[in-house]
């Protein structure tokens, strides 16, 4: 149940990042991720160093996994985010952020709900291919069917086997993805 309450955070936080970048603009959205990163590792610092944060640590104590870096996941998605929007326009930025949103959110609860066949490090075939059904379905928001199934299914094999954070590569591959796939966006966002 934890971890169910964890990806919908994850997902509400995505898409939270994804509408703001929309919204403000490639520069203020690039100042305001930014600045979270900086106040996020202010933050980290201080509970590494024994200090209790209000609301923060609670939220690092219910719903983080215990890595040695409190809040790890949450700051590799600003870090990716705010890569995205530097190197790419908002037209390409938006749908990558949706991206690992929606997939590493839907992957999760659906391996956990439905997972028989493991497929590789203890992920299950049905979570992943729930996972990229549902992104590609929310991409056609941005995209053409042909771009969308081509983002999910690398962001699905990106989120499987990836030796790196999936929060940190799965937007900017995708960004890159669209970035050389020309006439698959459906209109600038």
């Amino acid at each position: 149940m934890q971890e169910i309450f964890r990806k919908l955070i994850h997902l509400i936080f995505g898409l939270l990042i994804a509408g703001m970048v929309y919204a403000a603009g490639k520069t203020n959205a690039a100042a305001i991720l930014a600045g979270g990163i900086f106040i996020g590792l202010v933050m980290v610092d201080l509970i590494l160093r024994g200090h209790r944060l209000w609301i923060f640590s609670d939220l690092i104590v219910q719903f983080d996994r215990n890595d040695r870096l409190p809040g790890k996941g949450a700051l590799m998605f600003g870090v990716s985010a705010l890569v995205c929007v530097i190197l790419f326009p908002v037209s390409i930025a938006v749908p990558a952020i949706v991206t690992l949103a929606v997939l590493d959110s839907v992957t999760t609860v659906a391996g956990q709900a439905l997972g028989r066949h493991r497929i590789y490090n203890g992920k299950s075939f049905e979570g992943t291919a729930a996972g990229i059904i549902v992104t590609a379905i929310v991409l056609l928001v941005f995209m053409s069917l042909p771009g969308a199934l081509a983002v999910a299914v690398l962001a699905g094999i990106i989120e499987l086997v990836s030796p790196v954070d999936d929060n940190l590569v799965i937007p900017v591959a995708v960004a890159v993805l669209l970035a050389v796939m020309p006439g698959v966006l459906v209109a600038a966002v």
